[in-house]
């Protein structure tokens, strides 16, 4: 079997409310789509999202989907996507960086080769450890009685039981109350996080760390920007509350680094940014060899994206502070036929062929911005 053709599509999804984060406030998501065919015409489909255009990462999803097309299609068309390991190390030779666009493509690459095994991908990963994992969600109302209400109703729900913040917008201090009386309401019942989003310097840490971790916060997610490990390891050293890196990691030998200097004691995968599923699971077996536990991030993707990352993180034995597959919740709509599904807090791992999911094609056409794509796909 032989990879015949590469399509790639940019699509805008509505979200069921407006997403904060400290460089950004989602409305509509842009995830890119590829769509990798046999010669016998077996489909692969991937997804790969970014945030705000070029406003969290160097790759905007316009330039994923042209490097795709332009460097990275001719590498893999007449190849065995059995063979997606050695793919993906050719196309590591010839194209540098554009670690969303690699993970894009090896993605799909792996949802055909599984297809054509009529296996789930996680088995080509070492198999299944985990049939579910604990879900955070992200309370973002920016209103207080709202976020309680809304964190009650996901604990009575049996749907969260892990709530992070975002508050990497505003006034530090105040964002520091209007967490802890979260906290408060909600008491052991949950295990409320922050999110900074690079947004403080150091000084600004150190003050509200401090009140985050004697009011019972589990987890600070990145609160210096990206290149300060060091100012990260002082602040992972100082506190026992646990340091997180999110934006600060990327490809494994930035990972490696981290490990190294104790730069954060928390790693939050991520596909894309690590440059692919493989690049992911050697960037866990790194902290596995460095005693650093793991979060299933998450770049807020669709359900294809989400399934993807699910079935990879199901491969992993320890997710100690879970997941934050929460993706599908917060949009209007879908690109698959089928749901992920949510249930006992936790998210449930997609069985099937490839990576468990069935492609909406009328969906796509309806949200794509390729007007040729939509064309085409109306007239089959």
């Amino acid at each position: 079997m032989k990879i015949h053709s590469l399509d790639v599509h940019i699509v805008d999804l509505p979200t069921i409310r407006p997403h904060h984060l400290a460089m950004h406030t989602i409305v509509n998501q842009t995830i890119v789509l590829a769509c990798v065919k046999s010669e016998d015409g077996i489909e692969g489909w991937a997804e790969v999202a970014t945030i705000g255009g070029a406003s969290y990462a160097e790759e905007s999803p316009e330039a994923i989907k042209f490097n795709t097309e332009k460097y990275i299609k001719p590498l893999i068309i007449g190849k065995n996507p059995a063979n997606f390991g050695a793919i993906s190390y050719l196309i590591s030779q010839n194209v540098v960086g554009n670690y969303y666009a690699k993970a894009l493509v090896e993605a799909a690459i792996i949802d055909l080769a599984a297809k054509a095994l009529n296996i789930p991908s996680y088995e080509l990963f070492g198999g299944q450890v985990h049939t579910s994992l604990p879900v955070a969600w992200t309370l973002a109302s920016g209103d207080t009685g709202k976020d309680i209400e809304e964190a009650k109703e996901c604990l009575a729900a049996k749907r969260h039981n892990i709530f992070k913040l975002k508050i990497g917008m505003g006034d530090p201090k105040k964002n520091v109350q209007h967490v802890l009386k979260i906290k408060e309401a909600v008491g052991d019942q949950a295990s409320v996080r922050v999110d900074v989003n690079q947004a403080w310097d150091e000084v600004t840490s150190l003050y509200c760390i401090e009140a985050l971790e004697a009011g019972g916060i589990d987890l600070i997610e990145q609160p210096l920007i990206h290149w300060n490990h060091e100012g990260m390891a002082r602040l992972a050293d100082r506190f026992k509350v646990p340091i997180m890196v999110d934006e600060g990691l990327g490809h494994i030998q930035g990972a490696h680094h981290i490990a190294k200097q104790r730069a954060g004691n928390v790693f939050a995968l991520k596909v894309g940014k690590a440059g692919g599923l493989i690049a992911t699971k050697k960037t866990a077996a790194i902290a596995e060899a460095s005693g650093i536990p793991l979060y299933g991030g998450t770049m807020i993707e669709s359900s294809l994206g989400t399934a993807i990352c699910a079935q990879l993180y199901s491969t992993i034995p320890e997710i100690a502070f879970g997941t934050e597959l929460f993706g599908p919740l917060l949009f209007k709509d879908t690109i698959t036929t089928n749901a992920i599904e949510y249930e006992n807090f936790e998210i449930k791992i997609p069985q099937g062929p490839g990576f468990g999911m069935t492609i909406d094609k009328e969906k796509v056409r309806h949200y794509s911005r390729d007007a040729q794509y939509s064309t085409a796909t109306s007239h089959r």
